[in-house]
């Protein structure tokens, strides 16, 4: 590359550029643009770590003067861009070093990114990956604990702080910071970790110091209630040792409460798994005492992949002794954002036909099978994405406590995922619908289609699926109204 302008580097001299940050991206892009402009190759540049100790080059010539007025402007793909704010996360020390030749050659050859045989397009592909499956791990695995704190002191509403500890591999935690704002908005917790720790007090986020794990608690009670769900879903005619160690690598076990009992249920999976019931039968000892106990649990739930979106769990709502249970499939983007069930447009809908059949909503406890939103971005907007069939089985669990303590006379499936939650099978709607079916504990399921659906309709076909519709709320609120005079 030839120098532009009348300033150039000193011939021979190193330069030395030490980072505040190891994951200040946006200094390292300034310092790098500036040394791209004044023709400085990628051999006469030291980056130093922070805290580096020293350096070869350290006591090298570290000043350089501005790019001339008239070099060119540097030349970088949004997909560069993107790649190095991730590699930047990765602790290996020369990725400084790979950014900056990557980007001196982007400046002669635009496409230098389109060879994958290249080694240095490797090797970034490479740092991109680990980044990237340390970030899915933190989100996985930490463990938020219960933490008491002075409820006289900072009042009621500070009276619950949860504190994890996790040891990412990589410079990850401001990365990820943002994922656990949203998924844990509602609640105050920290994160500590040996590189830095994440508080956040439920209206602002902040940084503070290195960690050790002494400074996080050992354990709460939640954790028994979490021990007992993970046991509950253990699974013993699918166990692969291998596959369930490479997804949950041992390193990660020491911080992760339910881990104490793999040993024992690997150990006992044949016997088990020869004498296992269907999905969803728990003991009635084992179950949450509350809903305000499910509320929480499930909120930490990350047993499908689901629940590692950067969504909210959104808890029923209702009474507690309500005598129709209304389940559907999921929350939506707008119950997402609200926290609560049923209002978006399809909750709206679902309001009008209820007062039409005379169901009063406030006397109804309203939830869903799934606890969380799944959805796929497009552009800017959230699409709704169905659960899988696995994803509402594991979800039952919570379902199956909501209604053994609400202990509704009726429950009202809205939709084919909906009805698999109360049944562990797939039915049809049209030929389920408007009769009753029974359940093992004395409550009566009735099936219909789900309001988003009417909402996809239009003309002809709309109205018969709205009449549909009305006559299945009907019919529940005849069976209502018999059961409440007998």
């Amino acid at each position: 590359m030839t120098t532009r302008g009348k300033l150039k580097p000193r011939l021979g001299a190193f330069y030395a550029v030490q980072l505040p940050e190891a994951d200040d991206f946006a200094f390292w892009r300034e310092r790098a643009r500036g040394l791209v402009q004044c023709d400085v190759p990628p051999d006469r540049i030291a980056w130093i770590e922070p805290g580096a100790t020293g350096s070869l080059f350290a006591s090298g010539d570290t000043r350089l003067s501005p790019p001339p007025s008239d070099a060119r402007a540097v030349r970088a793909s949004k997909a560069f861009v993107q790649a190095a704010q991730t590699a930047m996360c990765h602790s290996d020390p020369d990725r400084f070093g790979l950014l900056y030749r990557l980007l001196w050659r982007l400046q002669g050859n635009p496409r230098a990114l389109e060879d994958r045989a290249d080694a240095d397009v490797r090797r970034l592909d490479e740092f991109i990956r680990q980044v990237r499956r340390d970030m899915h791990k933190m989100r996985a695995f930490v463990r938020f604990r219960l933490v008491p704190t002075d409820a006289d002191a900072l009042g009621p509403e500070a009276a619950e702080h949860y504190v994890a500890w996790f040891e990412p591999e990589h410079h990850i935690l401001r990365a990820n910071a943002g994922f656990f704002v949203r998924r844990f908005a509602n609640m105050r917790w920290s994160i500590l970790t040996p590189q830095g720790s994440l508080h956040w007090d439920g209206d602002a986020l902040c940084e503070g110091p290195p960690a050790q794990k002494a400074d996080a608690p050992a354990g709460d009670a939640m954790e028994e209630l979490w021990r007992r769900y993970y046991a509950s879903i253990f699974n013993p005619a699918r166990l692969k040792i291998g596959a369930m160690l490479k997804e949950m690598p041992r390193k990660y076990w020491k911080n992760m409460p339910e881990t104490a009992l793999i040993a024992d249920l690997v150990a006992g999976a044949q016997g088990r798994e020869a004498t296992m019931i269907d999905a969803g039968a728990i003991a009635p000892e084992d179950r949450p005492d509350s809903l305000s106990a499910i509320d929480k649990a499930i909120h930490m739930c990350r047993r499908c992949p689901i629940g590692e979106l950067e969504t909210r769990a959104v808890m029923g709502e209702g009474p507690q002794d309500a005598d129709l249970m209304i389940v559907g499939e999921q929350p939506g983007d707008q119950e997402d954002l609200a926290g609560r069930p049923f209002v978006g447009p399809a909750g709206h809908l679902l309001d009008e036909h209820l007062e039409q059949a005379g169901i009063d909503r406030a006397a109804t406890y309203v939830t869903n099978g799934v606890k969380h939103f799944k959805f796929v971005m497009r552009g800017k907007r959230r699409l709704h994405q169905s659960p899988t069939a696995k994803e509402i089985d594991t979800c039952r669990w919570w379902i199956e406590d909501e209604r053994a303590l609400v202990k509704p006379k009726l429950v009202l499936a809205l939709g084919a995922s909906a009805a698999r939650s109360m049944l562990g099978r797939t039915v049809s709607i049209s030929r389920e619908r408007g009769r009753a079916h029974g359940l093992g504990d004395g409550s009566e399921l009735w099936i219909t289609a789900h309001p988003s659906y009417l909402l996809r309709l239009d003309g002809a076909g709309r109205e018969e699926q709205e009449r549909l519709f009305d006559a299945d709320l009907a019919a529940v609120a005849g069976r209502l109204a018999e059961l409440a005079g007998r």
